[in-house]
């Protein structure tokens, strides 16, 4: 080795305080690079987690497995939806701006993408808002976790939707909430039984389209829902995550349209209808919460990317999002169509279809295998190439759900042809797994 390289290597030790030098001397290891060992009998303290630490360890493990060959998972989306060219467009367009600055910016968001959303959510949720009242996010998750930090105490009750969605109940859990399940029907949150949250802090609800069962929730209830918030002083987190898709008519408006106390937060997001690994969502608070959010996205991140941002924001300006939709509603009403006659086809009589009017799943509930075999479902169909979602773990207490077993069947993310194939792979590998035959035709609900 030549003496340069042992030189180099020599100094590069020394400047890192690896090795110490002295005039006269030659160089030694630097003193105290080996620490005295602890004196015997000596405790050395765990290492220790913040409370919040502590509950987020002490929930079930949320651990991802690997993806079968064809998988009905919500959620995800065909790689083919989405608008590649119009997106470059629009990437490419922003590049060619050349800023005279590279900067940080306001943590609400881009003041471009938001005045883009602002006109959005008017013409299609019916939605009006002021521009500070909207905060851009790291998709729905982040709007959810936000909420939680900022309004949420530890001991708070949080009435959330039995069953419903999982994360946005482990981020409740996370930040102390004392969870308080009401149940839903076909017509979703059954606000009649909101008594039982007592006076509640916040409540959770999908109300343009609930997840999972798909009801969707009737002005009746839409009014008693912000009349109990009105009245308790509780806010109302309303996650709107697939509201753009409905297969019969025009989608509803949204619960906030209606709010007149200032009482509901709307969560919006992209993640299902361009794509979730864009990480991009929005919040429009009520304008005395505007500041607080800010801070509390200043703290997290500084700020959705800016890019990206201003991706979306052209798109949404030239038409390209509506457009970008109108396809994939379409796309998505074929795969639906297919899921439903291969439900038909496969299962018959002993499967009934809930929540297939609107959003990209549906349940599948099983009127002759009973809820315990559902894991057994699971497993038979993985075996099998194929990934289901059992209904049973979006039910917060065991006992409140039905005694059929139920699969969540997401449907965006294959064509239609793989949906068929995949449901006539998952009824052969239960009948091998005995668990159920099939005749001939499905009831829809």
């Amino acid at each position: 080795m030549s003496r340069t390289t042992v030189t180099a290597a020599y100094d590069q030790l020394i400047a890192e305080g690896y090795l110490e030098t002295r005039p006269g001397s030659r160089t030694r290891v630097a003193a105290g690079l080996r620490p005295e060992p602890a004196p015997a009998g000596a405790m050395v303290p765990p290492q220790r987690l913040s409370a919040f630490g502590e509950r987020i360890m002490a929930m079930p493990p949320a651990a991802e497995p690997p993806k079968p060959a064809i998988d009905f998972r919500t959620g995800d989306l065909a790689g083919d939806d989405f608008p590649a060219l119009a997106w470059r467009r629009a990437l490419n367009a922003v590049l060619l701006r050349r800023p005279a600055r590279l900067a940080y910016g306001d943590p609400r968001g881009l003041p471009g993408l938001r005045a883009a959303l602002q006109a959005y959510l008017w013409r299609a949720r019916g939605l009006s808002c002021g521009l500070d009242q909207i905060v851009v996010v790291n998709g729905s998750q982040q709007g959810i976790d936000l909420c939680a930090r900022l309004l949420v105490d530890p001991g708070d009750r949080v009435a959330v939707e039995e069953p419903g969605y999982g994360a946005a109940r482990r981020a409740f859990c996370a930040a102390g909430a004392a969870i308080v399940p009401v149940p839903v029907d076909d017509e979703g949150l059954r606000t009649g039984d909101l008594a039982a949250a007592g006076r509640a802090r916040l409540a959770y609800v999908t109300p343009s389209h609930q997840f999972p069962l798909g009801g969707v929730l009737p002005a009746a209830r839409r009014q008693a829902l912000l009349a109990w918030a009105e009245g308790c002083g509780a806010m109302i987190v309303e996650d709107d995550y697939d509201g753009e898709y409905r297969f019969d008519m025009k989608p509803v408006e949204a619960l906030l349209s209606l709010d007149r106390a200032g009482r509901v937060i709307y969560v919006g997001t992209v993640s299902k209808t361009l794509s979730p690994q864009l990480r991009l969502g929005y919040l429009v608070v009520p304008a005395g919460l505007s500041d607080a959010f800010a801070e509390a996205k200043r703290l997290a991140d500084r700020q959705a990317p800016g890019l990206e941002q201003a991706a979306l924001a052209r798109l949404l300006e030239e038409g390209g999002y509506e457009r970008h939709l109108r396809q994939a509603r379409r796309r998505n009403a074929e795969r639906r169509t297919a899921l439903l006659g291969a439900l038909a086809e496969s299962f018959g009589t002993r499967v009934r279809v809930a929540g297939a009017a609107a959003g990209l799943h549906l349940v599948a509930w099983f009127e002759d295998v009973p809820a315990e075999r559902e894991a057994a479902m699971a497993a038979a169909a993985r075996a099998a190439g194929i990934g289901i979602y059992p209904v049973g773990p979006l039910y917060h207490e065991a006992g409140a759900r039905p005694d059929r077993a139920g699969l969540v069947l997401g449907f965006a993310s294959s064509a239609p042809d793989t949906i068929r194939a995949g449901i006539r792979r998952l009824a052969a590998a239960l009948d091998a797994a005995d668990i159920g035959r099939a005749p001939a035709s499905v009831r829809t609900n």
